[in-house]
């Protein structure tokens, strides 16, 4: 079923999107060579507690994955992209970091994740970045009332394309609003003019990710963390946004994030 929010059910997601904007911001700010991921972890954990939001990943068990996560956020390194747990691991100068966190307050949630450069950062690593943040903002572009579900997905399928990546579809964005996951299901590749109408009211985390040269994953032994199969670099994009009859509403923009152009 999928459930359409009122305005005022907007705003207290704008609320949770705020607060996870603004984790990470914090994210981006600390992350530097030498800091280990747990220490990341618990910085988050305090954040969380002291906002008293409520993680949506902790406890989290899908049919994927081995056993609840017992995490508040993920953080995945070079090229790992999705999922990933963190660990004892001291970032390096160059490591790629992927950072993905959901949160609820007041029984509503939002979601996002940035990827980052620690360090000293490789044109490769930068250009795969931009792409799913180009990605991302060209869905986003066509987040109307009267589109459809398919035109997100030909919209970040359509750029992945242009800078050459390949796409895999077995992981996407989807519906939220009560619960992080929601119906429907916003795959990374699709045909414009395809699936569900977009009507005001609708949220949904939109997520493009990409891997440099394979579009298959495998899992680590944690169950968890997901990577390229063929160990190249990744990155991951996603923001909350809201349907509205003004256009889309991005529910955790970041405040010192500088859009890329929507290509034409």
């Amino acid at each position: 079923m999928i459930e359409l929010k009122t305005p005022a059910e907007i705003q207290r997601m704008h609320v949770a999107g705020r607060f996870v904007a603004e984790v990470l911001s914090e994210v981006g700010r600390i992350a530097d060579v030498g800091v280990n991921l747990l220490d990341l972890e618990h910085h988050v954990r305090d954040m969380i507690k002291q906002r008293g939001a409520e993680s949506c990943y902790w406890d989290y068990s899908p049919s994927f994955g081995r056993g609840p996560f017992r995490n508040v956020i993920c953080l995945s390194v070079n090229d790992a992209v999705l999922h990933g747990l963190p660990h004892d691991y001291t970032l390096r100068d160059g490591d790629v970091l992927s950072a993905d966190i959901a949160v609820g307050i007041d029984g509503w949630v939002a979601d996002s994740a940035r990827t980052i450069v620690v360090g000293t950062p490789a044109e490769e690593d930068l250009r795969i970045i931009r792409a799913t943040e180009e990605a991302l903002e060209a869905a986003i572009a066509v987040a109307r009332p009267g589109n459809r579900v398919g035109d997100l997905s030909a919209a970040i399928w359509a750029v992945a394309r242009d800078y050459g990546y390949p796409v895999n579809t077995e992981f996407g964005g989807h519906g939220i609003g009560r619960t992080m996951h929601e119906s429907p299901h916003v795959s990374n590749m699709g045909r414009p003019g395809r699936g569900l109408t977009l009507r005001p009211g609708l949220t949904l985390a939109l997520e493009p990710w990409l891997a440099r040269t394979t579009d298959r994953i495998v899992y680590d032994p944690d169950g968890w963390t997901i990577r390229s199969a063929d160990g190249s670099r990744t990155a991951h994009s996603e923001h909350t946004v809201a349907i509205t009859e003004d256009g889309p509403l991005v529910l955790t923009r970041r405040e010192e994030e500088v859009p890329p152009p929507v290509r034409a």
